[in-house]
């Protein structure tokens, strides 16, 4: 047989036996908010409770880079293996054996020592790896660099 349960603030007759004023208990109504919320005048208060004053989630941290340059890098594998395409789109130019490349019209700007060079090459780039350089100073070719050289 089914018992209808009695609800409990019914034995909680008056205000102290257990929940406030009867209308405490209802919705969130009295909570004041919720997550951070409240925490305007007296925003210290709440630095505690938030895992201590080292770990306050409120305010602006770290520092923002206000220029920053992307990197968009090329090995030097996919330059020597992709070469006769280059020329057939005209990126590319060749003169007595050497080919002319500017990095900014492939869409890149640096290049990576990333492979081995057979055929001499004169790159135009922003950046180039240390041994990029090496690589084509070995083929007999060169890099010209626009801004510093980077590792």
């Amino acid at each position: 047989m089914v018992v209808n349960k009695r609800r409990k603030f019914t034995r909680q007759r008056a205000s102290g036996h257990g929940w406030g004023a009867k209308k405490k208990h209802r919705g969130g109504g009295s909570r004041g908010g919720k997550g951070n919320a409240g925490s305007g005048k007296r925003s210290w208060a709440k630095a505690p409770a938030k895992g201590g004053w080292k770990k306050m989630e409120l305010g602006k941290h770290g520092f923002v880079n206000k220029n920053p340059t992307k990197v968009k890098a090329v090995n030097l594998k996919f330059i020597e293996n992709n070469l006769q395409n280059l020329i057939a789109q005209k990126l590319v130019s060749e003169e007595k054996g050497v080919y002319n490349i500017e990095l900014k019209k492939l869409g890149f700007n640096k290049v990576l020592g990333t492979g081995k060079l057979t055929k001499k090459l004169k790159i135009t780039a922003d950046y180039a790896s240390k041994k990029a350089l090496e690589s084509v100073k070995k083929a007999g070719g060169e890099i010209t660099l626009s801004k510093e050289v980077k590792g």
